[in-house]
């Protein structure tokens, strides 16, 4: 897909549809404009009445002309539009799986692990993903990081030393202008003990034309700088998107991709070997493969540990290891990220252990005392 305009888009303006101001501020947020552009099933709509007071809706238009026309199950529709599996609850269910709330030991700082720390930014998204993990403030404005918030952050990590690896987040950090973005990434840049920095964001998947030359060179300024990004399915990987992915490596951003499992979007190891393949030819490695959280009305999206370590150990073998993510497990109560591996042992006898590869196959390696 090439991700311009067409579809119920077809008459825009191909300089609008590039601005991403103009793409900002046409989202689709309520049943009529889907009615009008994309069409709703009645489960979806369903699903819309009962959900709006719980988490809001916000598709742009590049992200919307992705959908599959007239298919409800399209993977596109499914990480956008409201579902039916949101509103069944289960008791292991958190508002704040991570605990960043409890973690937070500043105005948006979030300290989990003993050299770096998430600086939350901003409150808004192009796209508010169904799968969310932090739902209970993405989307609310209430949640929305003012400027003296962020200088207090800043000069909480200012003071800390053992602080040497900074995460921007949100929300999404490239939804803030490039004067905002340029003045938090320098004064970070400007504190000696710190330094990486690191951007997460899902803005080359969902608003690629935000991707400008003008962005580029604030972030071509920051040194050095790894932009994590969110591809999990291949009518993700558009032409745009690989242009926005190729603005940023070609600035000096560190492209990696986290991913995240869901049933019914990617839970197919062909899929993530699909998306993973064309993430290498953009110069953007896939890093993670989530498990998804156990956050509040996204249990419909999880899948068993077990499909995971399949999807892993069936890419092993049919794409080089730049190529295999961690699929990695971050644990409730704030514990961190665990890796979870497939077995590939066999059998051992004295110093003699069988191990298998990807494909099946048998090798004897002898270990040493």
């Amino acid at each position: 897909m090439t991700g311009g305009p067409h579809g119920p888009w077809s008459e825009v303006a191909p300089a609008q549809w590039e601005d991403w101001r103009w793409q900002q501020s046409r989202r689709l947020r309520r049943p009529a404009h889907f009615e009008d552009s994309v069409g709703l099933s009645e489960e979806e709509r369903a699903a819309f009445a009962a959900t709006t007071d719980a988490f809001r809706t916000s598709v742009t238009p590049y992200y919307a002309s992705l959908f599959e026309a007239g298919n409800p199950h399209c993977p596109i529709r499914m990480q956008a539009l409201p579902q039916a599996g949101e509103l069944v609850t289960h008791p292991f269910e958190l508002r704040d799986p991570l605990d960043e709330e409890a973690h937070m030991v500043a105005p948006g700082v979030t300290w989990r692990y003993p050299d770096r720390v998430l600086f939350y930014v901003t409150h808004n998204c192009p796209v508010y993903c169904r799968h969310c993990t932090r739902k209970r403030k993405v989307s609310d404005p209430g949640s929305a990081a003012a400027m003296d918030s962020i200088t207090a952050g800043i000069a909480y990590i200012a003071g800390e030393t053992a602080i040497r690896d900074v995460l921007v987040s949100g929300g999404d950090p490239l939804s803030l202008s490039d004067e905002r973005l340029a003045w938090i990434l320098g004064e970070l840049q400007n504190i000696d003990h710190v330094e990486v920095l690191r951007i997460g964001t899902r803005n080359p998947v969902t608003l690629p034309q935000r991707i400008t030359p003008e962005l580029v060179d604030v972030l071509r300024s920051v040194r050095p700088l790894y932009v994590h990004t969110h591809f999990n399915h291949p009518r993700e990987c558009t032409d745009r998107a690989a242009l926005a992915l190729n603005m940023l490596a070609d600035a000096g951003c560190v492209l990696g991709n986290q991913m995240v499992l869901l049933r019914g979007v990617n839970d197919d190891p062909e899929t993530v070997l699909t998306v993973n393949r064309w993430l290498l030819r953009h110069r953007c490695r896939p890093y993670y493969l989530f498990q998804a959280d156990m956050a509040e009305g996204i249990t419909h999206f999880r899948t068993p540990l077990s499909r995971g370590l399949e999807v892993v150990d069936y890419l092993r073998g049919r794409i080089s290891g730049m190529g295999v993510p961690h699929f990695v497990v971050d644990l409730p109560g704030g514990g961190g990220k665990i890796t979870l591996t497939p077995d590939y042992e066999v059998s051992r006898e004295g110093s003699e252990i069988t191990f298998r590869n990807g494909t099946g196959g048998r090798f004897v390696f002898h270990d040493v005392d």
